[in-house]
């Protein structure tokens, strides 16, 4: 049986929303889940769901938590026994095959890093979110491990993510485009144009440089940026769904012609939803270090939570991580 660790601690909603998407998780797929955090506090969780086979939960007591406003670095230097380091650990040690935490993303990325290392060929971790767009999904990569960037980073981020579409999202011979403020090679800061280069001196089906405002076109299957960067554009984005939702529900409510077609309208509305609702993939996947790691959102729903659990169990069943080591090992043969 393939077990999963799950920072039971992590997310606005914890522990109730991990512990409810772990339970769901076990219940469709043959997986047993490590539940790590404070151990009465998911015991009473789990008191609730008395249908759940308990040979496929385990509970691992971690009486502390990295919080939101702390720096990663100090809170798990003084907190060896936060919930996140915890369950790192028990993956390092084989206990379990995956993590999964939807807590701090910088503790996940350190507590990720410091107890599996980085896969051969590559220098930084990176998170890899699957966007909506025109014509199907894409994978944007940074989105907020790797702040600080160097070329060849975002040449390996590239790779990466070209192994990471094919796998799990199907797509073949994956496009790559390069995120900058315009089409042209010469656009875009330093750290761009020299990525250009080397993307396009690499093997992979680079297309060039995309805009901002054609991310969500669906003219990349893979778009490299650094982390600060793709966080920043993500952010956007959610806060645009958000509001735009928002706008045309009040639009339908208050329009009384349209209350007729509302019902239609409504539908139209919670399909748009679906799409572009990142509970629907469960997280994003930590690319580049030694062990399969899921950083859900924070405000994760017992459903994304459920959905991080699946991923994390594909990906550990696909061997994804010799897949990306293939990949980047060559990659970093045909760069030098």
């Amino acid at each position: 049986m393939i077990w999963i660790a799950v920072d039971a601690m992590g997310g606005d909603e914890a522990p109730r929303n991990i512990v409810d998407g772990a339970l769901a998780a076990v219940r469709h797929f043959d997986l047993g889940v490590l539940l790590v955090g404070s151990a009465a506090a998911i015991e009473a969780e789990l008191e609730r769901a008395a249908d759940v086979d308990r040979r496929s939960v385990r509970v691992v007591d971690a009486p502390d938590v990295v919080t939101m406003e702390e720096s990663p670095v100090s809170a798990l230097r003084r907190k060896p026994a936060a919930s996140i380091k915890v369950a790192a650990d028990s993956v390092a040690r084989g206990e379990a095959a995956a993590l999964v935490s939807a807590g701090h993303t910088g503790a996940t990325v350190m507590a990720a890093h410091g107890a599996f290392g980085m896969l051969p060929g590559v220098d930084r971790p990176a998170l890899a979110a699957t966007i909506p767009t025109r014509r199907r999904p894409a994978v944007l990569l940074d989105v907020g491990a790797s702040a600080e960037c160097r070329p060849q980073h975002l040449l390996q981020f590239a790779v990466m993510g070209e192994v990471y579409t094919r796998t799990v999202l199907g797509t073949e011979s994956p496009r790559i485009g390069l995120l900058s403020t315009g089409a042209e090679a010469t656009k875009g800061n330093e750290l761009t144009r020299e990525a250009h280069r080397l993307l396009k001196a690499s093997t992979l089906n680079f297309v060039g440089n995309i805009e901002a405002r054609d991310v969500y076109s669906g003219d990349a299957d893979v778009i490299v940026c650094d982390g600060f960067t793709g966080n920043v554009a993500l952010k956007i984005s959610e806060g645009l769904v958000e509001v735009v939702e928002g706008l045309l529900s009040e639009e339908l409510s208050s329009t009384v012609t349209m209350r007729v077609g509302s019902l239609l309208t409504r539908r139209a509305l919670r399909h748009f939803r679906r799409r572009v609702d990142y509970s629907e993939y469960g997280g994003a996947p930590l690319l580049g270090v030694a062990g399969v790691t899921i950083v859900g959102h924070g405000r994760s729903s017992a459903k994304a939570v459920r959905n991080a659990v699946a991923m994390a169990y594909r990906l550990v069943t696909d061997r994804f991580l010799e897949r990306v080591g293939h990949g980047t090992g060559a990659a970093a043969v045909s760069h030098h």
